[in-house]
């Protein structure tokens, strides 16, 4: 019983802060792939005037779902689009509770899982095309275009892309960042004990010469007019020269938390340091870890994550002493959907 109200507690407490009078519509589905034997599956949350009673989405035994209507009616109007990219090992349900505040607020959000570095599919394959993941942010933003009766209008010129993690990386080379996978490969000679280089290690994504030069190409979609970035990591295989001219304007949330693997030094301030001063904004949440950007964990997910991955506990922890992660993460909604509502600075780039 106890654990039933705590799970209730939980989930108002993740959904009052957005919740209003407008409803929240989703739809989800599969995007076919024949030539690149690549199928995506497509989160989509957007707006809608339906009135029907929401039912919650991506809740499971260990994590906290988020409330919409399924297969509801698009609402009138254009709306900003933001595309959402998971973590390594992630999925597109790690930040429905961001995509639903922001589809409260107007937007229409899209995510995708990746294949290959997915909660359920790790196909060494797959993983190891690394490029391929702006490709998929860019065919998830095809496809709400091609949809508007289903997800409504886009706003002509507002594509954001929001990315966690390995996601934060994709967001960066999607907004015209460059890789340089030689010069990561040195760095991770100096920087031995960073999971950034440890994941890029597993993955292996550029073992051969064709690898390494697809990985080190401009993988930049035009479209996309402004990034997120929360607690990244590989940022310190960026050029520099591709940074200090990244066309779009950048929002960086790093993860203050301390922590050996993925410090906010080496890795998002690292990346802030490097970019344009006049389009970008750096923000540091002293007491987030890298796992605060994650959905809100349920009572006794913590021995169940356990039991099935051990060390994996520590996907529900966030800053030793500091707020709770439905604090963090009001706060990382309002800081996307304000740099979001800034006029766009353009480039001629």
């Amino acid at each position: 019983m106890k654990s039933a109200i705590g799970t209730l507690l939980l989930i108002c407490l993740a959904t009052r802060a957005v919740a209003d009078t407008n409803h929240v519509g989703f739809q989800s589905s599969t995007l076919p792939d024949t030539q690149d034997h690549r199928p995506l599956e497509l989160a989509v949350w957007y707006p809608t005037a339906s009135t029907a009673a929401p039912e919650l989405i991506a809740d499971n035994p260990a994590f906290v779902g988020v409330l919409a209507v399924r297969n509801a009616p698009a609402a009138a109007g254009a709306h900003p689009l933001v595309v959402i990219s998971h973590g390594y090992r992630g999925n597109w349900s790690n930040q429905a509770w961001l995509a639903t505040a922001l589809a409260h607020k107007g937007y229409i959000v899209a995510a995708v899982n990746h294949p290959g570095t997915t909660t359920h599919d790790r196909s060494p394959q797959a993983a190891a095309q690394l490029w391929q993941r702006p490709a998929d942010l860019s065919r998830a933003i095809d496809a709400v275009l091609a949809q508007p009766q289903r997800f409504g209008e886009i706003a002509t010129g507002r594509v954001a892309v929001v990315g966690h993690s390995l996601g934060g990386w994709t967001a960066l080379e999607i907004g015209g960042a460059r890789f340089d996978p030689e010069r990561f490969d040195l760095d991770c000679k100096v920087h031995t004990t960073l999971a950034s280089c440890s994941v890029y290690q597993q993955i292996n994504p550029a073992s051969t010469p064709d690898a390494r030069t697809r990985l080190a190409a401009d993988l930049r979609d035009k479209r996309v007019t402004s990034i997120v970035s929360l607690d990244l990591g590989q940022s310190r295989g960026m050029t520099d020269a591709s940074l200090a001219a990244l066309p779009v304007p950048t929002l960086v949330i790093a993860a203050g938390a301390p922590s050996a693997d993925l410090p906010a030094e080496l890795e998002s301030a690292n990346l802030a340091r490097r970019l344009p001063p006049a389009s970008s904004r750096y923000v540091e949440i002293s007491d987030a870890s890298h796992f605060s950007f994650l959905s809100l964990c349920k009572p006794g997910a913590v021995a169940m994550l356990e039991e099935d991955v051990p060390g994996d506990g520590i996907i529900c922890q966030d800053g030793e002493g500091g707020r709770s992660r439905v604090a963090i993460q009001q706060q990382v909604i309002g800081l996307i959907d304000e740099f979001l509502a800034q006029p766009l600075i353009t480039t001629q780039r």
